[in-house]
């Protein structure tokens, strides 16, 4: 394996799906990868991602993971923890590896006494639709975004730099979070933003019968409230699962808080019901 340069590097990246192709389309449009190959458990995945000029060849892990310098696993978080180690038996001390998932404390347990474990970089690009595969692959889906690193002290400091070349490359900036921070905080923001977006959509369904009429009446602000119960079952149950205290613990708030709605509007104290609207306003000083 030869070492880092400077110049555009071969990539492997792990499941080449709305994540992972989305990679591959601004790494090799900015310069930063000059060959990228492409490993997927699931052949129809693997010869779409092919055919979409994502990847340049489909290979089995070990021989692209021997051709490569930097080996993006862009899987779901469930099969990270048998994957990364995997892959770190596989590279020497001239590779970088890097994880993409949504959660972070169960990865980083798994390789945490691995003996490659400082070529190891733990990332999560903070984008994403509610689409998946290859097809949702799109150029420019990280611009402007954010991407944390985690427990950085862990990797070698060539390593995050190139991580760091590799994220700029793509127009995102970075910061640093602890996995135990990392994985609260999502779970604030990120989410309760799918479930409550499954819920209403599950609320809807059940109220409404009439699917012409949800089709009709549906405005704007409903197809954006709903837009995250779109997002495959497949990509998100390992997330719940990986990360439920974190998770249970912020939708037991958001339980509450749409309780006080509801009694609100019992007791007609539309009031109260005014002021609470008008904090929920701040968000927007925040995001702006």
């Amino acid at each position: 394996m030869t070492k880092m340069t400077n110049k555009a590097m071969t990539i492997t990246i792990i499941g080449p799906g709305l994540i992972g192709g989305s990679m591959a389309l601004g790494l090799r449009d900015s310069g930063f990868a000059a060959q990228i190959f492409g490993v997927d458990s699931n052949p129809a995945h693997a010869a779409r991602a092919l055919e979409l000029g994502l990847v340049d060849a489909v290979l089995p892990l070990s021989e692209a993971v021997r051709q490569s310098q930097v080996i993006i696993v862009a899987t779901p978080v469930d099969s990270l923890t048998t994957l990364l180690p995997q892959v770190l038996d596989l590279m020497d001390h001239n590779q970088v590896v890097l994880d993409v998932g949504s959660t972070k404390q169960p990865v980083l347990a798994s390789v945490r006494h691995h003996a490659r474990r400082a070529r190891f970089v733990a990332t999560h690009p903070m984008a994403g639709t509610e689409y998946s595969g290859p097809d949702a692959a799109v150029q420019g889906l990280f611009a402007g975004k954010c991407c944390v690193f985690s427990d950085v002290e862990y990797s070698d400091a060539d390593a995050l730099g190139i991580c760091q070349k590799l994220y700029t490359a793509l127009g995102m900036h970075t910061t640093t979070l602890d996995g135990a921070a990392h994985d609260l905080h999502v779970a604030y923001v990120s989410h309760i933003s799918h479930i409550a977006s499954f819920a209403l959509a599950l609320t809807v369904l059940e109220k409404e019968k009439d699917e012409n009429r949800i089709f009709e009446l549906a405005s704007g602000g409903f197809n954006s409230t709903v837009r995250l119960a779109k997002s495959s079952p497949d990509t998100w149950i390992p997330i719940f699962r990986q990360n439920r205290d974190n998770v249970l613990d912020v939708l037991d708030e958001f339980i509450n808080t749409v309780s006080r709605f509801r009694t609100l509007l019992i007791k007609k104290d539309f009031d109260t019901f005014k002021e609470l609207m008008q904090e929920a306003n701040e968000i927007q000083r925040i995001l702006d």
